[in-house]
């Protein structure tokens, strides 16, 4: 189950995590924080299993049928096990868009892809590396 996370003091788990989602980017993870406690944009979850805080995804509805995803981050020694998955297909359950998106890097891309998303490269600017749009049409 999905635990709603909109307040401090946040379990020092749930910083480790955000940290990776950050790319270890303190100005990045600050920002991050700073959007998530307004609760008005974005929305972030994390995933506990048996007391330990395996993963979190963090959400913003465009409109009542678009979700992003902005984040999502697994523990390192829990990945491959299908929690990302889980993360999401659980905030589709929860959100019900019919559209779902997602900004990555390459090795992002590879896992959208492998769960069921459509993905398309970019460039966002020059001389910068190539990111991915990756793209779910979720069922009712």
């Amino acid at each position: 189950m999905l635990n709603h996370i909109n307040s401090e003091p946040v379990d020092p788990a749930i910083r480790e995590l955000m940290e990776i989602a950050a790319g270890f980017d303190p100005e990045q993870q600050e920002e991050m924080w700073s959007r998530y406690r307004s609760g008005r944009e974005a929305e972030l979850y994390a995933y506990q299993d048996k007391e330990e805080w395996i993963g979190l995804i963090g959400i913003e509805m465009l409109s009542p049928e678009r979700m992003d995803i902005m984040h999502l981050a697994i523990r390192p020694e829990d990945r491959l096990k299908g929690y990302g998955r889980g993360l999401i297909l659980e905030a589709i359950v929860l959100k019900k868009p019919k559209l779902v998106t997602a900004v990555t890097d390459e090795e992002g891309a590879d896992f959208f892809r492998n769960i069921g998303f459509s993905v398309t490269g970019f460039f966002a600017a020059p001389g910068q590396p190539e990111l991915f749009r990756c793209v779910y049409e979720a069922e009712e």
